[in-house]
């Protein structure tokens, strides 16, 4: 069924590009066709970080290049190189990417700037919004507009070494208290590490994992109208995360998510809590050597479940015209449509999915541990979006980030004097933001 889904889309691309693809909102129909358009777009330039989703688009690309006669270049940056870069193109105008791949960090500051263009205007219907998963959707808009369409998201999970918990005698924590005792008990350097975690300057970053332990301890980042990350409950929380690190191999005070997968698939390290789309690649027998010793659970109480999502929006400046829309929208649609995503699944990419019909996929099912989709379930009651959903944001908590950075490094001694600059940062940025 799903080979003849994809033999007709090639079939109807050869065949003239014909309304079949008009299913877009009825303005942006009106403005351009598809076939006024194919060829008129000689590229679509997307700019993306690297996930197994990416990688496997630009295997396929040459499908979209042939059904609207352009070119698809897909440029990849680490996670903090794609946010800046992406802030840089959309806030100078320049208009050097068709598509940005932006997230929950960012997604309020490019929609009120107006970098990129509501979605539901120019998304081919027949892509099915409504069938993303409730909690991308949710992470995808700003102010009730969806603006971009996920391609990966999820919360969080506790990803553990089922084989050293047992010769330990151990049972997986359910507790914080109980994780860092475990923690403890399983560090035994260099063959085993206890704990690593991301803790590189940056909101997407150390201030990701951080919040997790910030809100567990009741923190609320503004109170009053005034930044409270300052509070008795972060530095509580500052200080737990910092503690965890004299359990972390070398150099851990400036991993980022990489080098913490990393860590974990080359048998370092006993336990960390990620988000848990990287819990699959535990499991990649190419690159992993822990595959069938990985366990999965939801993060330990209090710990809340750091919800996100990830995916591609429209760029304002990047398609000036009609047809450039068109054509643009259309690559969003189908690189997140659920056809895409039963696709990886063929390909054996597991970790990104977006879909409702994806948790019902034969393939998924049969591949993806049964302990993994239960932790799931036991994750998602306690997901959301942990971090401040304004357009201020990205600049909060990057220096927040920095601040962070310096104190795991020990450059900074003094929690609470740093985390009182950070909160009067984010004041000064609330402010200024005010007088706009």
């Amino acid at each position: 069924m799903r080979n003849r889904a994809r033999q007709r889309w090639l079939d109807t691309a050869a065949l003239g590009l014909t309304a079949v693809w008009l299913a877009a909102a009825p303005d942006a129909q009106a403005q351009a066709t598809a076939e006024a358009c194919a060829g008129k777009v000689p590229e679509v330039r997307v700019i993306v970080q690297p996930m197994p989703a990416t990688g496997h688009l630009d295997t396929i690309k040459g499908e979209f290049e042939a059904k609207w006669q352009t070119k698809v270049e897909i440029v990849q940056y680490g996670e903090n190189d794609r946010r800046s870069r992406s802030r840089l193109d959309a806030s100078s105008g320049a208009g050097a990417y068709q598509v940005y791949y932006i997230d929950e960090a960012n997604v309020a500051e490019f929609a009120a700037s107006k970098w990129v263009l509501p979605l539901l205007d120019y998304l081919p219907k027949d892509y099915d919004y409504e069938g993303f998963l409730d909690a991308r959707k949710a992470v995808a808009q700003w102010n009730g507009t969806p603006y971009f369409a996920p391609i990966t998201g999820g919360g969080d999970m506790m990803i553990y070494r089922k084989d050293v918990f047992a010769e330990k005698g151990i049972a997986p924590p359910k507790t914080l208290d109980e994780l860092k005792q475990a923690i403890a008990a399983l560090h035994s350097p260099p063959e085993m590490y206890g704990w690593t975690a991301r803790a590189r300057r940056g909101s997407g970053m150390n201030v990701w994992r951080w919040t997790p332990f910030f809100r567990a301890e009741g923190g609320q980042w503004f109170q009053d109208g005034e930044a409270s990350f300052n509070s008795e409950a972060a530095v509580k929380a500052t200080e737990t995360y910092k503690d965890l690190f004299q359990f972390a191999p070398p150099g851990a005070t400036t991993n980022t998510w990489s080098e913490v997968v990393e860590s974990f698939r080359a048998g370092q390290v006993a336990v960390i809590v990620e988000s848990d789309p990287l819990a699959l690649w535990m499991e990649d027998p190419e690159k992993s050597r822990v595959v069938g010793k990985v366990g999965f659970a939801p993060p330990p109480e209090p710990l809340p479940s750091a919800g996100y999502a990830h995916g591609l929006a429209l760029s304002a400046s990047g398609n000036p015209d009609d047809c450039s829309k068109l054509v643009s929208a259309d690559f969003i649609g189908w690189a997140t449509s659920s056809e895409m995503e039963h696709r990886r699944f063929e390909a054996g990419l597991f970790a990104d999915f977006a879909r409702k019909s994806s948790l019902e996929d034969p393939i998924f099912k049969e591949k993806v541990p049964a302990e993994y989709i239960q932790a799931l379930a036991g994750t998602s009651p306690r997901t959301s979006l942990l971090i401040y959903d304004g357009p201020e944001w990205p600049e909060i908590g990057d220096f927040l980030g920095l601040v962070l950075e310096e104190v795991l490094t020990g450059t900074r001694d003094d929690i609470q004097l740093s985390l009182d600059e950070a909160a009067e940062y984010a004041n000064d940025i609330m402010r200024r933001s005010q007088r706009q």
